[in-house]
C-alpha cells in the first residue's frame, strides 16, 4: 500500500537559478544532479528527513519535457506534481485495480548523477484521471540505490516538509480517493464556518497533506497550492534568510497553538511557502 509523500515535482525554466534559490531557502545544496535522457528532463534534487523535492526542467525533448513545457505554459513555475511511495508496487496496483480502477503497466525508471554516476533505479504507476483529479500524480516503488542524505539539518535550515496544501471543489470524492483508495489516514476533517469551507488532513511519514475544500457542481478538480517547511529554530533561519536576500515576513504566533510561523515571499519560483516551528508545549 501507498505508505509515504515520495517527493513533490517542481517545474522550472532555469535549473541553474531555481536551484541557487533553493539552496539558500534551504540551507543546504541538492544531493543529487541528473537526467532522465529518454525523457527529456534534468533534475535537481532535495532530501528531508520525511520527503524529497526535485527541481525540474527541459534538456531535450521527451514525455517528461512535454510535461513541462505543458505546466510552464499553463501555469509558469512551480509545483507540478505530487508522487506517492510504496513498498511493493504489485501489491498497489491489485489493491486499487480490485476497486474498479483500470491501470496500466507498471513501467522501470532510471537516473544517473551527471556528476558522479551514481544510478538509481524504480518501477512507477500511472494512475487513470479519476484518482488524480487534476493532478499530475503516480506511484513509485524505489528498487535499486537511494539518495545521499545530509549528515545533519542545522538549526538555521529547513530539515523537514510538514504540510503541502491542495484545492479541491470535490471533499467527498477528495476523501473516497485519498483515505479508501490510496490507504491514507484522515486524522481530521473539519467544517470552517468563517469561509464556508471544509478543511481535510491527510497524515502520513511525519506530513501532512492539508487540503481546502469549497465544493461546488462543477467537474472534480484539486489543485496543488503551497508548502510549509519544518525548522529547528525560525528566528536564526529568518535572520540567515534576512541576509540571503529574501523577502520574508517577521516571525509571528502561527494558528495551530504552540508554533511560530513565516512567510517566504521571493524566490519561490511561485511556490507559496510557509516557514513552520514546533514549540515544545
Amino acid at each position: 500500500m501507498i505508505n509515504k509523500l515520495d517527493h513533490l515535482i517542481v517545474a522550472v525554466e532555469d535549473i541553474i537559478e531555481a536551484e541557487s534559490n533553493y539552496s539558500k531557502l534551504f540551507g543546504a545544496n541538492p544531493v543529487w544532479r541528473g537526467e532522465h535522457k529518454e525523457l527529456g528532463t534534468i533534475n535537481s534534487i532535495f532530501n528531508f528527513s520525511n520527503t524529497y523535492f526535485e527541481l525540474l526542467a527541459t534538456k531535450g525533448s521527451g514525455l517528461g519535457a512535454d510535461l513541462v513545457n505543458h505546466s510552464l505554459k499553463e501555469n509558469g513555475e512551480g509545483l507540478t506534481g505530487i508522487v506517492l511511495g510504496t513498498e511493493d508496487i504489485k501489491k498497489t496496483k491489485d489493491h486499487i485495480s480490485r476497486q474498479g480502477y483500470k491501470l496500466g503497466t507498471s513501467s522501470e525508471g532510471q537516473g544517473e548523477d551527471s556528476e558522479n554516476g551514481k544510478l538509481r533505479n524504480w518501477n512507477n504507476l500511472f494512475l487513470p484521471q479519476e484518482l488524480t483529479r487534476g493532478i499530475f500524480s503516480f506511484v513509485i516503488e524505489h528498487t535499486k540505490g537511494k539518495l545521499d542524505k545530509y549528515e545533519n539539518y542545522p538549526d538555521t535550515s529547513i530539515n523537514k516538509l510538514d504540510h503541502v496544501v491542495i484545492n479541491t471543489n470535490d471533499s467527498e470524492g477528495f476523501i473516497k480517493t485519498y483515505r479508501d483508495v490510496y490507504g491514507i489516514r484522515l486524522a481530521l476533517d473539519q467544517t470552517v464556518e468563517k469561509w464556508g469551507g471544509r478543511m481535510l488532513f491527510f497524515r502520513l511519514n511525519s506530513t501532512t497533506i492539508e487540503v481546502i475544500a469549497k465544493d461546488d457542481e462543477k467537474t472534480p478538480n484539486d489543485t496543488l497550492w503551497g508548502l510549509a517547511w519544518d525548522v529547528e529554530n525560525i528566528e536564526k533561519t529568518y535572520e540567515r534568510l534576512i541576509k540571503e536576500g529574501f523577502d520574508i515576513t517577521p516571525v509571528k504566533e502561527g494558528r495551530k497553538p504552540n508554533t511560530l510561523v513565516s512567510t517566504v515571499k521571493s524566490n519561490t519560483h511561485n511556490i507559496p511557502t510557509l516557514l513552520i516551528q514546533h514549540l515544545s508545549s
